[in-house]
């Protein structure tokens, strides 16, 4: 096969040669056409550098932005679970002929692509039940500003990955040209948060009771304490972070290795525009100062509780997969937390009796009537230099699957409506100081 694939992502030489094998007999059969690389090289697609969103990601490194970038070494890879969908923006309407998928390894058995005059209503163009992977070639007939490829059936245990995500035809905005290097476009600013200090206190679930709660790890604002409110948090303008304009609290369940506590050195929390479709994100918010959030639930009794949405995977050991417990990473590898906090505010509300219902997470890719204010999403990213048997790990709540986060948002109004402004809303990548 005349094809130049890009360099393995965890060394799944078994999926690989399926894949490969799958596409000859697909290439045999003539359900598919397998092109080189270089077959569509003179034409640009509509959808080059175009504003793309996605279900899910496995992780930071793999945005939506990276299956439309151009760049054959970045991917977009979703969450390990079934359905997931990835859509671009094309920036106007457009007469769609053609659309090329480049799949990593980890494909789609079955999925569909549709396209959309407003991001919310969909009709079907092309659909299949027997995906083969590979580089797949689909000629269809549609039209629409919004194109989407939706994979409802994973082929391996993986979630599924495109290198690149490719729509032809005509109409549209004009699309970028191929970069001479890798271009990354994702609606995103972060903060990077070092741990500061440990007290068994929880000034959202049990303010004004010192030792009233499980041992927390504290990040950002060093002043939190039982008794903190958004004026001690302002008055104490202080923080860990990068930027350290961000005076926020963050914390999390003190996690325990053999009893010994131990605390994250990668402590990173990013504020996103995924999850959501491109009018939804359009109109994002800025966080409204003084927001309490919790994500996770610390009294879940099972990995099967599906209000405990923390997941724990190993830092470049991709062959572990993601799991609500604690995973084995191997040696010379770090235990990694993620955890997706709600982004739909019901527009009212600083917080609530249960410190959740104020907020909800997306429905079919916009915020539910009931909380119709869209606001970043905040991811929460923790690595811990630890590694083995989970058997040894415990957090001050309980097994991993209670794994929760607590947020109360201190930033400076102006510069929280200026990273939305500049970063969320047109689909920047910023760094730290909230800036491209």
């Amino acid at each position: 096969m005349n094809r130049t694939v890009p360099p393995p992502r965890f060394g799944r030489r078994g999926l690989r040669l399926a894949v490969m094998m799958g596409a000859l007999v697909a290439l045999v059969t003539g359900s598919l056409t397998v092109v080189t690389g270089q077959a569509s090289a003179a034409e640009t697609p509509l959808s080059q550098g175009r504003p793309a969103s996605a279900s899910s990601t496995e992780n930071g490194g793999s945005p939506a932005s990276s299956a439309v970038d151009g760049n054959l070494g970045t991917r977009w890879a979703s969450a390990f679970s079934d359905p997931q969908w990835l859509q671009v923006d094309l920036g106007a309407s457009a007469t769609v002929n053609r659309v090329v998928l480049n799949w990593e390894a980890a494909y789609a058995t079955a999925f569909t692509i549709q396209t959309s005059a407003n991001g919310s209503t969909w009709t079907t163009i092309h659909t299949t039940t027997a995906g083969t992977g590979g580089n797949q070639t689909l000629n269809v007939s549609g039209s629409g500003r919004y194109v989407r490829l939706n994979a409802t059936k994973r082929a391996t245990p993986y979630g599924v990955s495109l290198w690149e995500f490719q729509v032809f035809g005509s109409g549209g905005t004009a699309p970028t040209p191929p970069p001479a290097g890798p271009i990354v476009r994702v609606a995103e600013f972060l903060a990077e948060c070092p741990f500061t200090h440990r007290l068994p206190d929880d000034p959202i679930v049990v303010p004004g009771i010192p030792g009233g709660s499980h041992m927390h790890s504290f990040f950002g604002n060093p002043s939190t304490n039982a008794h903190s409110t958004l004026a001690s948090l302002q008055q104490a303008n202080s923080s860990s972070c990068a930027p350290s304009i961000d005076i926020s609290s963050y914390w999390v369940p003190t996690l325990y290795s053999n009893n010994v506590a131990v605390e994250p050195t990668g402590t990173t929390f990013y504020y996103l525009g995924e999850g959501v479709n491109a009018e939804t994100l359009a109109r994002t918010q800025p966080i409204p100062l003084g927001l309490r959030i919790v994500a996770g639930n610390a009294k879940a009794t099972t990995p099967n509780d599906p209000t405990s949405n923390a997941r724990w995977s190993c830092l470049h050991a991709g062959q572990v997969n993601p799991s609500k417990d604690f995973v084995n990473c191997p040696a010379g590898t770090m235990m990694e937390s993620y955890l997706d906090f709600p982004q739909c505010w019901n527009g009212r509300d600083l917080d609530s009796a249960d410190h959740k219902s104020h907020m909800a997470y997306p429905v079919n890719n916009t915020c539910p009537s009931s909380h119709p204010v869209p606001v970043p999403k905040l991811r929460q990213v923790l690595r811990y230099p630890v590694s083995g048997d989970p058997a040894k790990f415990r957090l001050a709540s309980g097994p991993g699957y209670t794994m929760h986060g607590d947020f109360f948002n201190a930033w400076p109004e102006a510069e929280m409506e200026r990273r939305v402004r500049d970063c969320i809303r047109p689909v920047i990548k910023c760094g730290f100081d909230g800036h491209p």
